[in-house]
């Protein structure tokens, strides 16, 4: 008689717990009315960014996030969107990190980032109606409105040197990783003002052009989500696409495509914000799992 394969049948109370997640997740948005889409994984062109690789695929590249056909369906006139999907990210590997992992992303029309931060205090709620949990012996009060620290206020408070001095000395990554994530505690906080620089997709606040109205959502110490007021501006965007693209080259990264017919949509794109949510880093918490390798039903070496 051949014996369980017992790397996977230990899994199996943390995977009954992410498929009750995942629908919970899915009511959540389909009560609110929004649409599930189920867009296309392979495509022919991602968003340029530095620090994100992508794996190809034939001619094609599999994608890095579902944002650029979601933002086209925005674009033809769906307001409520979300979708729950694979994406894959080339040399990411680690506790956290997974080459292939689950995002949710959701997008609405006519709002700003302010009402996403108060959409995922209302999703967390849904998802656990009692309010706290505990993580890895640390209890975590998930009663809202959840606190509001802009980028500077945090260098200010947890570094020695300025937001600027440290995109100057490219050591924004560095400092944000090793001295704010620790002091950011388990309780759930939002990161908000990104640098005009780091805007990505996201639009510059009208108050304050030298920032976007970019946040990051951090609970139980992990980096959980990444939300945008998004640009709707596709000159101001091929002009970053472009700059992108060509930081890429000369770090010697493979040649992505400018997503034209995306930045054709963007003619048509209504004020919107948008939201990818990092689901197996969610499940973790939930599950109270220590590394993402407990929450997926196969990692890549046991393949």
């Amino acid at each position: 008689m051949t014996e369980p394969n017992w790397a996977l049948a230990r899994k199996q109370r943390q995977l009954e717990q992410r498929a009750r997640i995942i629908q919970s997740i899915r009511a959540f948005f389909i009560e609110r009315d929004f649409l599930e889409v189920d867009t296309p994984q392979r495509i022919p062109a991602n968003a340029p960014e530095l620090h994100i690789d992508a794996i190809a695929s034939g001619e094609q590249w599999l994608q890095t996030s579902p944002e650029l056909c979601m933002k086209r369906l925005l674009a033809a006139g769906h307001k409520r969107l979300f979708q729950l999907c694979h994406v894959w990210r080339d040399g990411e590997r680690g506790a956290r990190h997974l080459p292939e992992f689950t995002l949710l992303e959701w997008y609405r029309a006519g709002v700003d980032y302010h009402r996403l931060m108060t959409e995922c205090e209302e999703l967390l709620g849904a998802l656990i109606p009692a309010q706290s949990f505990t993580y890895q012996g640390q209890k975590i009060d998930l009663s809202p409105p959840w606190p509001r620290m802009t980028i500077a206020e945090a260098f200010a408070r947890h570094t020695r040197i300025s937001v600027a001095t440290a995109l100057a000395t490219d050591r924004f990554d560095e400092l944000l990783t090793e001295q704010i994530e620790p002091q950011l505690g388990p309780a759930p906080i939002f990161l908000t003002e990104y640098p005009a620089p780091l805007a990505a997709l996201a639009r510059k606040s009208p108050a304050n052009p030298l920032v976007a109205e970019r946040f990051e959502l951090y609970l139980g110490g992990l980096e959980l989500a990444n939300a945008f007021s998004e640009l709707t501006d596709p000159g101001e965007q091929r002009t970053r696409f472009e700059r992108d693209e060509a930081h890429r080259r000369a770090l010697g990264k493979d040649p992505w495509q400018i997503p034209e017919k995306f930045l054709g949509a963007m003619q048509t794109m209504p004020p919107s914000a948008g939201i990818a949510l990092g689901v197996d880093r969610l499940v973790m918490l939930l599950t109270d799992s220590a590394t993402i390798d407990q929450v997926v039903p196969f990692t890549p070496e046991q393949l």
